[in-house]
């Protein structure tokens, strides 16, 4: 799962609960509202019916315990009770007709009314029974308010409505003190069962009146209420209930009430009015507040859904706003992570591989920040750190390794030069004995090819060989001095332009780039198969086709060794690959050239391969100026011109002379008259070589002129024996000036010469190690 993703669902879960709870509590809210809205409309329309019809209820109740005592009137009065009562339940039973609610059982109590009246009026049981008939009406209907109208979900209004509910049971607790009074009729006698209904009904409305309507009643439903409990009939009332509780006298049937009792019915009727009143501005009161109960809850609902699509908006803000910061932190460490990784790191490895300083500012730096994206950031930037360290310790290592293999392969060189110089005095001294001859030959060849193998290595060691040719070279010399670095050079055939010449600073590297190729083609082909190296000029530049009949080799391999040569592949691969430095040396050759070297199979089934060098190494050849020294020409053609032809060059390369010749076609030249060439050197400093002339024999050696004049006449036709020029080929390191050396037979060597020979060879070694000091960083 992303990150992303997680995210939002760690938004979303809250965000859901949040709102769910929201809507819960607005719904009940709103249910809560709906029902005291409910509850106001139904007290409105029912509750005054209601209320009425108990009124009525409690005088009928009373004008049936007059009548039934025989109080005089009291029919009349019963008649008047009756219609109010019916006038009332008529009201009552047209309103009440929510069958949810609990007015059921008053209409049902109701249906009995005629039949306990006329009870009543043929005094059919006991008056005790009828009466009770309509207290249990009048309970029903008080049960009504109570159920109904209290309120019960609602603390406060359930306090604001307990007065009410209490007032409306301390009235019927009068009421049922005026019908007991009413019963005792014009005899003023009680019975027992009266007499304790008038007790307890005055016990209960003292106490509803001292515990639970005045601690509940509000200020202005207070001072109402002192005004009517401090009246004059309410006075007479607390006087009459006290005298018929002390003053009674008890008789054999029941009891006799005091004559107090006579102006009972009018303080009653006075102060009952005031009651209700009060009991009417309660149930107002408490239908105000349940009116703004409603409204208010309404007005809670609107601010907790305000509130709270406010909250969840906040939430979904700072969500996304936050998602959208973590997110983009991670999309920028991550850009710079890639960006590090891609570039910066690889450009940090090739400038410490180079051997230059790296910048720390282009390095990620540990910001210190706590958070987790910044302690991500910070061990990338160690990471990083020791990466780049790591690298810097193995660029020292190899940059050391590359001065210590520069040093060895200048000492070797110096050796090799000293080795080259050896062999041609001994060509020169010796040059008439055929078989000697070709040892020396031999013995040269092998050399030159150890010459190219220090090259290798300083190519290798990442160093830079110096270039020493200050003339551009034309292609075909060029061809030929590649050539003449190969052991089996006879095989080469060599087909260029003349019109065509080289930058004198690339003539060593394009030299040794080919030579390598040649030496390549060379071996891995049948001894008696030719090599074909040919130069044309193309579009891009000058290309090279180096051809022979070797074995075929799969594309794979081919595109395997393409991919090195396109690419100067890295060091770190040669212990893996110790047994094809070649390639390597190639592929680094071309990249410093800017060329490209790509192998593929040839059509006579062996492998062709193909340089293209780039235009800007290339010059017209002006005249027909002759070409620059060969580093290597074991035969030197008689004839003046140079041919271009394959078969021309094959016959230059042929090495059948140990005579010299001269350059001019009439004849040879004698050696006193001929002067040593121009000093040539290799890229590497080596000595290159070139055709030159045999200088004149040693004077310390004259009997041996006349041996080799004879059989120089005897053969004129034969080409001039290649030839080195002493001193020529140095490092321009060792090109210290020194003694010069005295030349003596090689058969005579005396001390002095041992001695000159051994303080040259510490001069040399004394100038390259300081050369290499003072190259160290």
């Amino acid at each position: 799962m992303r990150l992303r993703t997680l995210l939002i669902w760690l938004a979303v879960v809250p965000t859901v609960a949040m709102g769910t709870q929201v809507t819960v509590t607005a719904d009940r809210l709103l249910e809560q509202s709906a029902r005291l809205r409910a509850d106001v409309e139904a007290a409105e329309r029912i509750g005054a019916p209601l209320y009425t019809l108990m009124v009525d209820m409690q005088a009928e109740r009373t004008a049936t315990a007059a009548q039934w005592a025989g109080t005089e009137g009291a029919e009349g009065e019963l008649r008047v009770r009756r219609a109010a009562t019916d006038s009332a339940a008529a009201e009552f039973g047209r309103l009440a007709d929510d069958p949810s609610r609990s007015f059921a059982e008053v209409t049902r109590q109701l249906e009995k009314l005629a039949a306990h009246r006329q009870r009543a009026d043929t005094r059919s049981g006991a008056a005790d029974s009828t009466l009770a008939y309509y207290s249990e009406v009048i309970g029903k209907v008080i049960q009504v308010y109570q159920q109904e109208f209290s309120h019960a979900e609602d603390a406060e209004l359930a306090q604001a409505s307990r007065p009410v509910v209490s007032m409306l049971q301390a009235t019927e607790m009068v009421a049922r003190e005026d019908t007991v009074l009413a019963l005792a009729g014009p005899s003023g006698e009680l019975g027992f069962v009266g007499y304790d209904q008038f007790v307890s009904s005055l016990g209960a409305q003292r106490y509803l009146h001292e515990a639970l309507i005045v601690p509940h009643l509000a200020e202005g439903d207070e001072r109402f209420y002192e005004r009517v409990v401090g009246s004059a009939d309410w006075q007479t009332k607390t006087r009459i209930e006290n005298a018929v509780l002390s003053g009674h006298q008890d008789t054999v049937s029941g009891i006799r009430v005091p004559a107090e009792v006579g102006d009972w019915k009018s303080a009653h009727a006075n102060f009952s009015v005031q009651m209700t009143t009060l009991n009417i501005d309660l149930a107002r009161s408490v239908l105000t507040r349940g009116e703004a109960k409603a409204a208010q809850l309404q007005t809670e609902v609107a601010w907790l859904i305000a509130g709270s699509g406010g909250g969840l908006l906040a939430v979904v803000i700072v969500v996304v706003l936050t998602t959208r910061s973590v997110l983009r932190r991670l999309r920028e460490l991550h850009e710079r992570t890639v960006t590090v990784a891609e570039e910066t790191l690889p450009d940090v490895v090739a400038r410490l591989q180079r051997g230059q300083t790296v910048d720390p500012e282009a390095l990620p730096a540990v910001s210190g920040d706590r958070d987790e994206v910044g302690r991500i950031s910070d061990a990338f930037a160690r990471a990083v750190a020791v990466s780049v360290d790591g690298h810097r310790r193995l660029a020292a290592e190899r940059h050391g390794f590359g001065l210590f293999a520069s040093g060895i392969a200048s000492r070797t060189g110096n050796l090799v030069s000293r080795q080259l110089s050896l062999t041609e005095d001994i060509q020169d001294t010796f040059g008439h004995d055929e078989a000697l001859l070709a040892q020396l030959m031999r013995s040269d060849q092998l050399t030159v090819g150890m010459r190219r193998q220090i090259e290798n290595l300083l190519i290798l060691a990442g160093g830079e060989v110096p270039d020493p040719h200050t003339e551009p070279m034309r292609v075909a010399d060029l061809l030929r001095e590649a050539a003449a670095e190969v052991e089996d050079f006879r095989r080469i055939e060599r087909q260029a332009l003349d019109e065509t010449s080289v930058e004198p600073s690339a003539v060593s590297r394009i030299s040794h780039l080919l030579a390598e190729l040649l030496d390549n083609a060379t071996r891995f082909s049948p001894p008696k198969s030719k090599v074909v190296i040919r130069a044309e000029l193309v579009a891009d530049g000058l290309t090279v086709e180096i051809e022979d009949r070797g074995p075929r080799v799969s594309p794979e391999r081919y595109e395997e060794m393409n991919g090195r040569l396109h690419q100067a592949p890295p060091y770190s691969v040669l212990a893996q690959n110790a047994h094809r430095l070649g390639l390597f040396v190639v592929g680094h050759l071309a990249d410093q050239l800017g060329a490209t070297v790509t192998l593929r199979r040839s059509v006579y089934g062996g492998t062709c391969a193909v340089v293209v060098l780039p235009a800007e190494l290339l010059l017209p050849t002006v005249g027909v100026a002759p070409g620059g020294p060969a580093r290597r020409e074991p035969v030197v053609p008689a004839p003046a011109a140079e041919p271009d032809s394959a078969a021309a060059e094959s016959a230059a390369d042929a090495p059948a002379a140990d005579v010299p010749v001269s350059s001019d076609p009439g004849g040879p030249v004698p050696a006193e008259g001929r002067e040593p060439g121009p000093v040539v050197h290799t890229s590497a400093g080596l000595p290159s070589r070139r055709t030159k002339t045999p200088r004149p024999a040693p004077a310390a050696a004259p009997a041996a002129v006349p041996a080799v004049r004879p059989a120089a006449a005897a053969a004129p036709a034969r080409p001039a024996l290649p030839e080195r020029v002493p001193q020529t080929h140095l490092a321009d390191q060792l090109r210290a000036p020194h003694a010069p050396e005295t030349r003596v037979p090689q058969d005579t060597a005396t001390p002095e010469e041992v001695a000159d020979a051994w303080a040259d060879y510490e001069q040399g070694t004394q100038t390259v190690e300081e050369e290499l000091r003072r190259d160290q960083p």
